[in-house]
């Protein structure tokens, strides 16, 4: 593989779904998520690799340490599975990779961007990049619900790296729809 993909959720329109309302993520006993790691993939051309030989599982100490940047054990041992194990070989050496590329990310009061009339893909990706000097809009992919161009509501963020870990622009795949494409982001936070 040749780059990274850090996908980052919008716990708030997962949990709108009412997908699991006694998990971590959405019950509240653990407080309100925003933006949480879904995780960290490896890209390549065409393929990306999935689904490799793992030599082990995430530990329950493992995942304990881990629920606050991914709140959901399901996901955690999910995403090890068939992501991590194409990168490291362990489940601690993929958590600490997206963790490092993880607590250097400031993110903007989206509740406050959510209320602004006309939001766009575009003003969602000028927000993220100003929260954090260095991150080009350019490297910033945007999910939404919805056919494309639709105007949908936000569920994923996608941040692009190269082998090395620095930021680069997204492929047309990971980008999403277009700066002027109408957005919405669910407030249940």
């Amino acid at each position: 593989f040749q780059s990274y993909t850090l996908a980052i959720s919008w716990a708030p329109e997962y949990c709108r779904n009412d997908r699991d309302p006694q998990s971590v993520e959405c019950s509240g006993r653990f407080g309100r998520f925003g933006f949480i790691v879904h995780g960290l993939w490896p890209d390549g051309e065409g393929q990306s690799p999935q689904w490799c030989e793992a030599k082990s599982m995430p530990t329950p100490d493992t995942v304990r340490r881990n629920l606050c940047m991914t709140p959901s054990t399901y996901l955690l041992a999910h995403e090890w599975a068939k992501h991590g194990s194409c990168i490291t070989q362990s489940p601690d050496a993929y958590y600490a990779m997206a963790h490092r590329l993880w607590d250097k990310l400031k993110w903007p009061d989206v509740d406050a961007l959510s209320r602004k009339p006309g939001l766009t893909a575009g003003d969602l990706r000028e927000a993220v990049a100003l929260a954090n000097p260095g991150l080009r809009r350019e490297a910033i992919g945007v999910l939404i619900s919805g056919a494309p161009g639709s105007g949908g509501w936000l569920r994923e963020l996608r941040l692009c790296y190269t082998r090395s870990f620095k930021l680069q622009a997204c492929k047309r795949r990971q980008y999403g729809p277009d700066d002027t494409t109408a957005l919405k982001i669910w407030r249940g936070i």
